[in-house]
């Protein structure tokens, strides 16, 4: 099938009470791992390339590597690019073949944050591809605090920018291993009066799995960006693959090995966030 754009998958969901997986890749085979996982799954999946993943390998081959993952599936695929920071780095996705911008501007004062990703959707929707934003800052475990979203600063951010998407801090945390307490829900209720485009949960590996599948079902947060867990799962795989036998130095059959657990740990991250019956 060929690659969708966000909005082609986030609008359903919207519409049908569910939420799609945003799945952060590193390299071919966790990606790899993650279309067969929607593909077994009957889901759409969004597959991410953030900047760790952009420093080990460059956004055209990354761009290529996602078409070529997209016509190898039944299901909706969109390449999207995660937390772009320049107006150059997202210009160069999109030439790439992306079909799905994430400009983060979080860090900035609002009206600059507003101005800089309204750029990025005109950019993206003038290709005819999508754009997600970011109001509320959302930080890092053992590092920066997050920032809570005002909901009057996200009413005005997703009517001034015209992003198809948008990224929210309600107590969501990146690089957490284990499930914390949860999302705020109040503040969830509070920016969902005032916008109608779909939310996004950046740092949903620190979600406890019954909240994600509750907020998938019943609220407006359509995308669930899952990192850590799958990181974990491949480097549990990859672990046990090269202590299994110590003489063993072929990186693609010790690679091999991670490919069934990183599969079977994206099928449940789907399967618990996306539609009903599916």
């Amino acid at each position: 099938m060929a690659l969708a754009t966000l909005s082609e998958v986030l609008q359903p969901a919207l519409k049908d009470g569910y939420a799609v997986a945003g799945l952060v890749c590193l390299g071919w085979e966790d990606m790899r791992a993650f279309a067969h996982a929607a593909q077994a799954e009957g889901s759409p999946v969004i597959l991410q390339a953030g900047p760790s993943c952009r420093e080990h390998t460059p956004l055209p081959i990354l761009g290529k590597m996602f078409c070529h993952l997209s016509d190898s599936v039944d299901v909706p695929v969109v390449a999207h690019l995660d937390h772009g920071y320049t107006f150059d780095e997202c210009r160069e996705a999109l030439d790439s073949g992306f079909t799905s911008l994430m400009f983060d501007g979080s860090r900035k004062p609002l009206q600059q944050n507003i101005d800089e990703t309204a750029a990025i959707a005109e950019l993206a929707h003038g290709a005819g591809i999508s754009c997600e934003g970011e109001i509320g800052f959302v930080g890092y475990t053992d590092g920066e605090n997050s920032a809570g979203t005002d909901p009057d600063e996200a009413a005005i951010f997703a009517r001034q920018t015209g992003v198809d998407a948008v990224a929210i801090s309600v107590g969501n945390v990146h690089l957490q291993q284990d499930a914390g307490d949860g999302l705020d829900e109040t503040r969830i209720r509070a920016i969902e009066a005032v916008t109608d485009v779909p939310l996004v949960i950046h740092g949903g590996s620190g979600v406890p799995v019954e909240q994600r599948r509750h907020l998938a079902a019943n609220s407006a947060i359509c995308k669930f960006n899952i990192g850590t867990e799958l990181r974990m799962a491949f480097g549990a795989a990859l672990r046990a693959a090269v202590n299994a036998d110590a003489d063993r130095f072929d990186r693609v059959q010790i690679l091999k090995e991670t490919h069934d657990p990183v599969e079977i740990a994206a099928r449940e991250v789907i399967r618990n966030i996306s539609k009903p019956g599916s």
